[in-house]
């Protein structure tokens, strides 16, 4: 009976009109990768002060490399996994993963401190390959932008969302270590739900196709191949990647510890009320590159916005520390600036990338090519923070991170956008 109702539901959206395909797509795909961060990022919301240092390292950044290891394993993996994976095991893919991080998070909470690192890694592994998913009931579509852009606000969004919940959870009474457990048990039904509804989501039409290029599983050899032909272009994009993703990453993980050391640790919701205008803005930009209809003029763009996010970041840092700006406009626009250059490389940067030198293959692939680095860059980031300027206070640090980030953003991506340009000269495609 579910089976027909569910074949009933996806013919029917297979006639729906594209704008009303995309918001569809959009709150499953939002609320889907939304839920997931449940079971990620709520034990961030806390700061573990009371626990003992382990090897030289605060507890709490102990944890956070421990997943991010896990995290970053699990990006290898999907380099593989998401690329040849095939529609029809998608959803059930999904569900397998968040249910695994689910019970390493019960774990967390049920083992001795000195063994709760081990969890945490175990579970970031599953979680990596969720985003790759996702995306992939989303890409090689007419209005893929605008789908793209609702899932990748979730993860703007999410992360402060869930810290609010973890935070409320944690003043309502539940332990510290109990607290990202009993958050994940939130947002596991809802979770069943949305990856159902995403699962209803017809394959893309004919109309599709011809504007954005089938979308086919990629084994190692169309890989490699893949990566040779763009070689340059990509190596550029994925070094300005790693330091994007370190510098994003060490923003979500210690935004309680940002906070704090700026006044506002007593707020739980200033989590979300940070976050929130940045996931509007970002949302209504990458969105509009929708009515671009030419993918090389959109692969363009996207250049251009990547640059226009890491100077947004550095920009907006130097008027802060000028005394032109307050801090919580200053948090703002470090998270605005952080994902309009980070968005694109999760769904429309290598969508138009694909689109524009009419090249079968898929998204997922070079997503999960940048991710498997980027994530690498993060964990060095938290490891040099740690064990080479540790006496660097937090909003130090993070300024000198921004400076970074932002300069590096205007260096690859002018190189990329170059090379891109050159290249489909010499192709004619």
């Amino acid at each position: 009976m579910s089976l027909r109702i569910g074949q009933a539901i996806t013919e029917r959206l297979s006639r729906t009109p594209g704008i009303l395909l995309s918001v569809y797509a959009i709150v499953a795909a939002f609320s889907t990768y939304s839920c997931m961060y449940a079971f990620r990022k709520p034990f961030t919301a806390t700061g573990y002060d009371d626990v003992q240092d382990m090897w030289g390292l605060k507890f709490k950044s102990a944890i956070v490399i421990a997943q991010v290891m896990g995290y970053t394993l699990s990006k290898f993996i999907g380099i593989k996994v998401v690329s040849e994976m095939g529609r029809n095991r998608r959803g059930l893919g999904i569900l397998v993963l968040v249910g695994i991080s689910e019970l390493a998070l019960i774990g967390f909470g049920l083992v001795p401190v000195q063994y709760k690192f081990l969890f945490l890694f175990l579970n970031g592994i599953p979680l990596g390959m969720v985003w790759g998913l996702v995306f992939s009931f989303l890409e090689g579509r007419r209005y893929t932008e605008l789908m793209g852009a609702g899932l990748c606000a979730s993860f703007i969004f999410a992360s402060g969302f869930v810290k609010t919940v973890g935070k409320s959870l944690l003043l309502a009474g539940v332990p510290e270590f109990w607290m990202p457990a009993a958050t994940g048990l939130v947002f596991a039904l809802p979770m069943v739900f949305f990856v159902w509804m995403l699962g209803l989501l017809p394959d893309p039409n004919a109309e599709d196709i011809a504007l954005r290029t089938e979308r086919l599983p990629m084994k190692g050899p169309e890989r490699k191949a893949f990566f040779i032909k763009f070689a340059f272009g990509l190596t550029a994009l994925i070094l300005f990647y790693v330091a994007l993703t370190a510098f994003r990453d060490f923003r979500d993980n210690f935004m309680a510890e940002l906070l704090t050391a700026l006044g506002f640790g007593e707020t739980p919701g200033i989590f979300t009320a940070t976050e929130v205008p940045v996931t509007i803005g970002v949302l209504g930009l990458l969105a509009s590159i929708m009515f671009i209809r030419n993918n090389m003029r959109a692969l363009m763009v996207n250049h251009v916005i990547i640059a226009f996010g890491a100077v947004v970041v550095g920009a907006s840092t130097w008027l802060y520390h000028q005394g032109a700006m307050g801090a919580v406009p200053w948090i703002i626009l470090t998270g605005f600036g952080a994902y309009t250059s980070y968005i694109p490389f999760n769904c429309i940067l290598f969508e138009r990338l694909i689109a524009a030198f009419k090249y079968p293959s898929n998204a997922g692939f070079l997503i999960y090519l940048a991710d498997a680095f980027g994530y690498l860059g993060s964990v060095a980031v938290l490891l040099y923070k740690d064990f080479f300027v540790s006496e660097l206070d937090w909003i130090t640090f993070f300024t000198y991170a921004c400076y970074a980030v932002s300069a590096s953003g205007l260096l690859f991506t002018t190189a990329a956008l170059f090379y891109f340009q050159r290249k489909k000269h010499e192709m004619r495609v």
